[in-house]
């Protein structure tokens, strides 16, 4: 099929979401879409057609009977359910012509999924800058506070992501885990990652080839806790909750790791605490040595 091309401008810092028609049986686009689209209400896309709410590749509405037409793409707005406000403000680091560095605060997603669409990063940054074509160059976890990087001229994007899947970028975290006095730090951890057995969210060690690798440092201790640094030279999903979590050290208000949590990290008063202290690389454009730090400080439990 043909690139896929948006005819529509982004609202509020919301870009319009498309679906490819690809070849199959259907007579009718409704037809198609409600096979797309099973979980969805009987009745709202027929509705969502009839009020011209989904277009075609001109960014014309198209109509209720419309008959199917594959190598096309449909577009339209994701609807977006009232959101729970993140009751925390993004900080932008530094900005140029080609990236822009922020300190993301917890709880806030990076980009929009599941149940979150406006209250991600790249929605707020798209209307906070009033740009458009913004996209992360990496992302951090949902519930990860810190240092994060996006792209805002989409020409020079694949430069700025080659460095983090080369692995040319230096990425420093800190975790305020329980202290382990019979850990011998620092300490290289290499182990196996895998989805859970039964669960697409969570991660865990499983027997085979290390896929995934992390530097564990000692940095401060207060009763029975410490705060480590975490040098990941892998990027697998969750690395390092799911490391420091089979070291029997897992990340004080971690909500999946070591076991999953019934509110799934919503309670603003217990922030996870993982913070992504910098980053460093050579900018690919300049030659010049970036550093970004994270202004953001880790919560101590009141015990310690």
């Amino acid at each position: 099929m043909k690139k896929a091309v948006s005819p529509l401008p982004p609202i509020d810092g919301l870009a319009p979401s498309c679906v490819a028609l690809t070849p199959g049986p259907w007579t009718t686009v409704l037809e198609f879409l409600e096979q797309k689209f099973p979980f969805l209400e009987p009745g709202i896309l027929a509705e969502r057609l009839a009020n011209g709410e989904i277009y075609d590749d001109r960014g014309q509405s198209i109509p209720a009977d419309s008959k199917y037409q594959a190598g096309c793409y449909l577009w339209y707005y994701r609807a977006v359910r009232e959101e729970m406000r993140v009751p925390f403000e993004l900080e932008v680091l530094y900005r140029d012509e080609r990236i822009v560095v922020i300190d993301k605060p917890h709880f806030l997603s990076a980009i929009p999924a599941g149940r979150f669409v406006k209250e991600t990063v790249l929605v707020r940054l798209r209307v906070l800058l009033g740009q458009q074509d913004i996209a992360p160059v990496h992302r951090l976890d949902r519930e990860t506070a810190g240092v994060m990087m996006l792209c805002l001229d989409k020409d020079s994007r694949s430069a700025y992501q080659q460095l983090f899947e080369s692995r040319n970028v230096q990425k420093t975290y800190e975790a305020i885990a329980p202290y382990r006095a019979d850990l011998t730090l620092p300490l290289v951890h290499r182990s196996r990652l895998a989805h859970e057995s039964g669960k697409f969210f969570s991660m865990s060690e499983v027997p085979g080839e290390p896929n995934s690798e992390t530097r564990i440092s000692l940095l401060e201790t207060r009763g029975s806790w410490a705060k480590y640094q975490l040098e990941p030279h892998t990027g697998k999903k969750h690395q390092l909750r799911a490391h420091l979590a089979a070291l029997q050290i897992p990340i004080v208000n971690d909500p999946w790791y070591p076991v999953v949590l019934d509110d799934k990290g919503d309670d603003f008063s217990q922030p996870l605490q993982l913070l992504a202290r910098s980053l460093q690389f050579v900018d690919p454009f300049t030659g010049e040595l970036r550093v970004f730090r994270s202004q953001r400080e880790l919560s101590w439990p009141s015990e310690a």
